[in-house]
């Protein structure tokens, strides 16, 4: 009995220590990720993308050791849902109130064309419906960050996730870059155009680095636009709840998943709308969000190797370019036809 007892206390360190490896390997990716996202051109890929694909090539070229996997799944789920939850600390729902009527129909107008088509175009292409959602709400949403928040309710897999993550991560980043070249032949004054790019790019990142040439006017319209797409994450993960649970087999009685991380989003931002905590503690626990949620995408990104992103995201990717070639579309008209250009 004494010696069972001995020989369990050093399992229990091993398995301690291989629990720490997996969550210092996220850490250590996350980092990297911070780090490289303030070089020029990197930067507007942002730190969650970069992590992503951090992740995947640290698989592809030094692989990932099993024993490293619990700390590794710790960070794509526990800490990805903690991130969510201090990501809140951005959103000022008073800003959206000010910004008008107008900005928050764009938003939901963008938000149901993009879901509605991306969905669509994937089913098309035979994906599976999981990764049409996570796809479509990731290009409609916020990027990585939607598609780690919605996955829950659809009971998505590790991998499934990561491939979307990347998939629409990627597609920002490209459009980023177009945005940039296309600015002077818009024909959008700075605040149009920061309308335009926080009402049809994927991530915060990507607005805020298309903006740019527009000026401090353009990047502050883009962040109030974009962060009122994301306050919009709340209802449609809901939504997407209660379809998915519908969706299950017949005669089957399926639980509606609660996204109570996501409602913990929304309370941190009413925290932060009431000024409860002064702007400097905001800004740090910002940032404590995004490391958090790096950890969590280096952890999906540890998940995939490139031959499965190169069978699985193809077509995902195709629909996804549709769907975002159209969300340009439809918010450019309808920044000039709601009069804000």
């Amino acid at each position: 009995m004494i010696a069972s007892q001995g020989s369990a206390l050093p399992r229990r360190k091993r398995n301690l220590n291989a629990y720490m490896l997996g969550l210092c390997l996220t850490f250590v990716l996350s980092l990297l990720a911070k780090g490289l996202a303030l070089l020029p051109f990197l930067g507007i890929m942002g730190q969650l993308v970069l992590a992503i694909l951090l992740g995947m090539a640290y698989r592809a070229s030094v692989g990932v050791p099993e024993y490293a996997m619990p700390g590794i799944a710790f960070s794509n789920k526990k800490l990805l849902r903690l991130g969510i939850i201090l990501l809140g600390m951005r959103l000022n729902l008073a800003d959206i109130v000010h910004a008008g009527p107008r900005v928050l129909l764009l938003a939901v107008i963008n938000i149901s064309v993009t879901l509605l088509a991306v969905y669509g175009i994937a089913r098309l292409m035979k994906v599976d419906p999981v990764m049409s959602l996570l796809s479509a709400c990731g290009s409609a949403i916020c990027g990585a960050a939607a598609v780690a928040a919605i996955a829950p309710q659809v009971r998505a897999n590790e991998q499934e996730t990561a491939v979307s993550a990347a998939v629409v991560a990627l597609l920002g980043t490209l459009f980023t870059l177009l945005y940039v070249g296309l600015y002077p032949l818009l024909g959008l004054s700075p605040a149009g155009y920061g309308v335009f790019a926080g009402g049809t790019l994927h991530e915060v990142a990507h607005a805020i680095a298309a903006a740019a040439p527009g000026g401090k006017e353009a990047e502050d319209m883009a962040v109030i636009v974009k962060l009122t797409r994301v306050a919009l994450l709340v209802p449609v993960a809901v939504l997407v709840g209660v379809w998915s649970s519908r969706k299950g087999a017949a005669g089957e009685k399926s639980r509606i998943p609660i996204p109570w991380f996501v409602l913990g989003f929304l309370g941190m931002s009413g925290i932060h709308t009431l000024g409860i905590l002064p702007e400097s503690a905001a800004a740090q626990i910002v940032t404590a969000a995004y490391m958090l949620m790096a950890m969590a995408m280096a952890g999906l990104g540890l998940n995939v190797d490139f031959a499965v992103f190169g069978r699985k995201g193809g077509r995902p990717f195709a629909a996804a370019l549709i769907g975002s070639c159209l969300l340009a579309g439809v918010g450019y008209a309808l920044v000039r036809v709601l009069g804000l250009a």
